[in-house]
């Protein structure tokens, strides 16, 4: 056996890289074609930065607060993407309260809201945005209801 031979002969070499590159090649391909084909590179949406503030006030009747939220400053917003969510005092199931109903064109600083009925003390009401035609939601802002 001739030890000079041995580490002067490539003819491996090639083959080898070439199909190491194809693979390569194919993986990123389907990679990137999958991407498209299963419309993860569509409909992504960021959420929109905004604040909201909240107010409590007794109801005419019964336990609980009716709650107003405010949008205090940040993007203006879809009404029909915003709701409000919360849980009832009087039958302690849960209930929303779509910004759409307000009448506006779009919500931005100063518009407001308020819940149709009572909330439940000691439970937690959110702001939600959920664009039209998306597959996501997302808690823009909290408060506990005292």
């Amino acid at each position: 056996m001739d030890i000079k031979n041995l580490f002067d002969d490539d003819s491996a070499v090639s083959p080898v890289i070439g199909v190491i590159l194809m693979v390569a090649i194919t993986v990123i391909l389907a990679a990137v074609i999958g991407t498209f084909v299963l419309g993860l590179g569509s409909n992504v949406q960021s959420a929109p930065t905004t604040q909201f503030s909240f107010d409590y006030s007794d109801p005419a009747s019964g336990d609980g607060q009716i709650v107003t939220v405010t949008h205090d400053g940040g993007d203006t917003i879809d009404p029909a993407a915003l709701s409000v969510q919360y849980t009832k005092a009087s039958d302690d199931t849960s209930a929303t309260k779509q910004w759409a109903d307000a009448s506006v064109s779009e919500v931005s600083s100063g518009n407001s809201i308020e819940t149709d009925s009572a909330a439940k003390s000691g439970t937690t009401v959110r702001v939600v945005w959920a664009p039209e035609g998306g597959d996501t939601s997302q808690t823009l802002s909290t408060s506990q209801v005292p």
